[in-house]
């Protein structure tokens, strides 16, 4: 084993590192699928064979995940100074602690796309930070854009995965280096001076913000709001990941009422306010329900040009 971590085999199983889980029960790709920021994410792999390998900073330090499907069974295991926090959360982060059956789906399209996706989950990472600053660098630019703003800070200011993680994996910057990345480095990424200044804010008061992972959501959203250029937008997206939250429904984004709009109403003009009227049925997982809107594939089709990455305006 090269390098000075040694592997540790997970503890929140209790087959030595198995999960008994039918496979109709736990995707690991839909559940793990959000913490994934774009195909080339430096924390997030998915090998050919379909190991999911996965960096993260715990409040204990950096650890790695694997974790793989085989039968009727999800393996994991984890290295690192985190590895220890990273077994106790590890039930939360594969979405053993969602109750899917909460769901009932009133439409024929959910009906359907639920029976087709039954592994989906919602994961809960007990982390903010690192999905927050991800989603402030989505503010106002495409995703293709903010991906690279993510990737190239990532690989510059965070430090190789520990454990046999493939070649690239990374962990992230802590809080105290996330507030020291200098102004051009910053311009180098491709990164406002609104959002750097945004994110510098929130690694300055970071134990603060990881608090909100154990809060009611809407409590959690109401800590992260505080913060100048966090809004409704970036809090959700965060919660949504970091505390599982199943009705904490994006509000604020450019595409999904108009999704939301056509998938349940043929209307693609739909605003946030048609949007929530919509998922009103589903209170309590509205937030499901989008995801499984998403994931039907039931889109307007395009008639405008791609807009330009200034007129994204989420925050």
């Amino acid at each position: 084993m090269a390098g000075r971590f040694a592997p540790r085999p997970t503890r929140t199983t209790t087959r030595g590192g198995h999960l008994d889980v039918p496979p109709e029960q736990l995707d690991l790709g839909l559940t793990l699928g959000p913490l994934r920021r774009g195909p080339y994410d430096p924390t997030f792999q998915v090998t050919p064979t379909g190991e999911i390998w996965r960096a993260t900073r715990t409040p204990e330090g950096p650890a790695t995940l694997r974790a793989r499907a085989h039968g009727t069974e999800v393996s994991t295991d984890t290295w690192g100074p985190g590895a220890a926090w990273l077994d106790e959360n590890l039930a939360a982060l594969l979405g053993m602690a969602d109750d899917p059956a909460a769901f009932v789906p009133r439409h024929r399209l959910l009906l359907a796309t639920h029976r087709r996706r039954p592994g989906l989950r919602l994961t809960r990472t007990g982390l903010v930070l690192e999905s927050l600053i991800p989603s402030v660098l989505e503010q106002k630019v495409t995703t293709t854009e903010a991906y690279g703003s993510w990737r190239r800070l990532v690989r510059q200011y965070g430090e190789p995965a520990p454990g046999p993680a493939p070649e690239g994996l990374y962990v992230m910057p802590d809080a105290r280096t996330w507030a020291r990345i200098p102004s051009w480095e910053w311009h180098r990424a491709n990164v406002d001076g609104k959002r750097a200044a945004t994110i510098v804010r929130a690694a300055r008061v970071a134990p603060r913000l990881e608090e909100a992972a154990h809060m009611p959501p809407a409590e959690a959203r109401g800590r992260l709001e505080l913060i100048p250029g966090i809004g409704p937008w970036t809090s959700a997206e965060t919660i949504q990941r970091s505390n599982g939250a199943p009705d904490e429904v994006t509000t604020g984004d450019l595409h999904l009422p108009g999704i939301v709009g056509w998938a349940l109403a043929g209307d693609r003009t739909a605003d946030d306010a048609t949007m929530l009227e919509l998922l009103a049925p589903y209170e309590g997982q509205r937030h499901r329900a989008a995801r499984l809107i998403l994931l039907s594939g039931r889109t307007p089709p395009r008639r405008a040009p791609r807009l330009a990455p200034n007129d994204i305006t989420r925050i």
